[in-house]
């Protein structure tokens, strides 16, 4: 982080502030608290208000958690990824679709999200983020889309969740917050296909040469007491 991270010993806060933060964090601060803290009215502010954004609204968190992360890769916020991913996870979403934001915010979201992997509705989601995170202004037939699936006021928490971790990421990057430890995320490894013994024996050649490897490992001949 490029300012010390906060700590009684450097500037003193209220108790009851800190243990408000604690509370809502499980008992830990984590490093944006520790930036945070070097100002009483803003992590007190601050507190209560992502309190509210982030856990408080009735809004699909799972579409709220999608549009946050769309805003912390838009934006460079590894942090901010870091830390909501596994809350889109949580909230009922698959890693098959964090893959698909990944390649999508490659291209150009702003323009086109589709996906065999992400529904109709994550894909304006991801979209309505990469407009109001990267051109600010949205288009009118992304709105009127959006209209088709949420009413106004899951399309004013929507929008709230966005914006509002826009401003996350944005005090993220330029403080350079890191990560606790310098952990990263890990993703679970994707399924494989199971095939089963005849699948498997299917694709067998009874008749196809011997490898010309295996033949000479075959003719060789023993060089001490092992038993072949």
């Amino acid at each position: 982080m490029r300012i010390p991270d906060w700590s009684p010993a450097l500037k003193a806060q209220p108790q009851e502030l800190v243990d408000a933060i604690l509370a809502r964090r499980g008992g830990t601060l984590i490093n944006l608290d520790k930036a945070l803290l070097w100002s009483e009215p803003l992590a007190r502010a601050w507190n209560v208000y992502l309190g509210a954004v982030r856990t408080g609204l009735p809004t699909s968190r799972k579409l709220r958690e999608l549009g946050i992360c769309t805003v912390a890769l838009l934006t460079g916020a590894t942090y901010e990824y870091q830390h909501h991913a596994p809350d889109f996870l949580a909230a009922g979403g698959q890693q098959k679709e964090l893959d698909a934001l990944n390649v999508l915010v490659q291209a150009d979201a702003r323009v086109s999200t589709a996906h065999p992997d992400l529904g109709e509705v994550e894909q304006l989601v991801i979209q309505y983020a990469a407009q109001m995170t990267l051109d600010v202004r949205v288009s009118d037939a992304v709105f009127d889309a959006l209209r088709r699936h949420f009413d106004t006021t899951q399309l004013v928490e929507l929008t709230s969740a966005i914006a509002t971790y826009n401003m996350v990421a944005r005090f993220l990057v330029a403080l350079g917050v890191s990560p606790e430890d310098g952990n990263l995320l890990l993703r679970p490894q994707r399924e494989h296909r199971r095939y089963t013994a005849a699948e498997l024996n299917a694709q067998c050649k009874p008749k196809a040469p011997m490898p010309a490897d295996l033949v000479a490992w075959e003719q060789m001949r023993p060089v001490g007491n092992e038993a072949l």
